[in-house]
Parts: structure tokens; sequence; C-alpha cells
């Protein structure tokens, strides 16, 4: 692994640890989407500061370059992680939908009792 691809995964990954703790310090974004972030990044940190691990890892995975194993790697994590974030945004269409119906159904009760409450009072005068 060259020199110049450690020095950048050791920049992004500084960098992107800085963004994420001021996001967490602002309360921008959750604690369980922060810890992620941070243990990718730190995960880069270390596949750029022990080169022999990554050297290692290729080996297992049986890519030619270890910068290979390094995009399948990141490419992989992203993957699993969209994949997670899909099954999250589905629960949460799923929850909207039923609030929506929820409310619907609320506001036609109400609106019948209301017509049922004006027509008594119609009658009783």
């Amino acid at each position: 692994m060259s020199m110049q691809l450690r020095l950048v995964l050791i920049v992004v990954s500084l960098l992107t640890l800085i963004l994420m703790l001021g996001r967490i310090r602002t309360a921008k974004m959750r604690i369980e989407d922060s810890i992620f972030w941070l243990g990718f990044c730190l995960l880069l940190l270390v596949f750029s500061l022990l080169p022999q691990l990554v050297y290692w890892m290729a080996g297992l995975a049986g890519t030619q370059a270890p910068v290979n194993f390094i995009f399948l790697f990141v490419i992989f994590v992203l993957l699993l992680r969209l994949f997670s974030l899909t099954l999250r945004l589905s629960e949460l269409e799923i929850k909207f939908q039923e609030l929506v119906q929820r409310i619907a159904l609320h506001e036609s009760l109400e609106r019948e009792r209301l017509e049922m409450g004006v027509d008594k009072g119609e009658g009783e005068k």
C-alpha cells in the first residue's frame, strides 16, 4: 500500500472523525448513526497505520492488491449500511402509513359525532 494512499486514508478518517464529533456535540446526528461513522473512521485509520493487516486481509480475500481490498471492503461496508437504512426507512414508512390511517379514522369518527350532535340538537328545538 503506497504512502500516498495511507496519508489520504488518515486525512479523510480524521476529517470525518472531526465532523462526526462536531455533529454529536451539536446534537444534529443520532448517536446510533454516529457510532457507525466513528467506527468506520477508526477502522480506516487502523488500515492506514497497520498496512500489514491490509496485506494479510487482501491475501485472505484473494485480491491482487491491498488497495483493491480496501475499495472492496469500503463498498461492502457501505452496502451493509445502505441495507440497514433501507430497512429503517421501510419501517418508518409503515409506521407513517398506520399513523395517517389512525388520524383519518379518528377525524372521521369525530365528524360523525359532531354531525350526530348537530342533528340531535336541531330535533330537540
